[in-house]
């Protein structure tokens, strides 16, 4: 087997080079606040955090990432092709009919995804059920990550997720969640609450601080499942 604990591939694009990347893909459904909310944070998951590189993708011991918010699908695309997923030759074709990426991403099409989305309040349960699948496998070691959008937590699949996750103990699975204020319904004393509440291991950052997003993503949460809300600049 491959290792994949060991630490991925650093250093094959910079991050300014993403903007070029996305600038590549046209189209009239891009959805393009929702891609670029999430461009800092899928940044500093797939250069410093997740264990998967394009070698690995295959591998058992793989972490695992989940994209939620499948509708605005153009920095996930960029950050894949960023680190040799894919070639970036594929990013002018976004959306067409015969280009592997589509507006929503589809897990059979495009190298590294590991599900298709772009529904609602789909991704969380999944995660939930992925970590599950895994400990029933009897692989303790990999880790779940699924990012949302806060309008998804509208949602109450996702509800009856985080009301699962946390009394089961699922330290494998963390939550990322976007907050560009799209949400219709809010909780007192913000959106980390709704998982703390839960038994979540819940911490909020500012969105757009890689560092501050680093230090979150790598919080010990023993025995918890870990929320990390990256908040930025409010949808307009």
């Amino acid at each position: 087997m491959t290792n994949t604990t060991a630490a991925p591939v650093r250093g094959l694009r910079e991050f300014h080079d993403l903007d070029r990347l996305i600038a590549l893909m046209t189209g009239a459904e891009k959805h393009a606040p929702a891609a670029h909310s999430t461009l800092d944070a899928l940044w500093v998951l797939y250069d410093k955090v997740l264990r998967v590189t394009p070698d690995t993708v295959d591998d058992p011991g793989r972490d695992r990432f989940l994209l939620s918010k499948g509708h605005g699908p153009m920095a996930y695309y960029a950050v894949l092709a960023a680190h040799g997923f894919f070639g970036e030759e594929l990013l002018p074709g976004f959306g067409a009919y015969d280009s592997p990426l589509g507006h929503h991403p589809d897990r059979l099409l495009v190298p590294g995804a590991e599900i298709g989305s772009g529904s609602l309040g789909h991704g969380l349960p999944l995660a939930v059920g992925t970590v599950l699948g895994l400990r029933a496998q009897g692989l303790t070691d990999p880790r779940v990550w699924v990012l949302i959008g806060d309008a998804e937590l509208d949602e109450g699949s996702n509800h009856e997720a985080i009301a699962h996750a946390g009394p089961a103990g699922l330290e494998q699975l963390h939550a990322l969640v976007i907050d560009n204020a799209s949400a219709t319904h809010g909780w007192p004393g913000g959106i980390a609450s709704r998982f703390a509440s839960a038994g979540w291991a819940a911490v909020t950052v500012d969105g757009r601080d890689h560092e501050a997003l680093y230090t979150a993503f790598t919080t010990p949460h023993p025995g918890k499942p870990l929320a990390v809300v990256a908040r930025v600049e409010p949808k307009s």
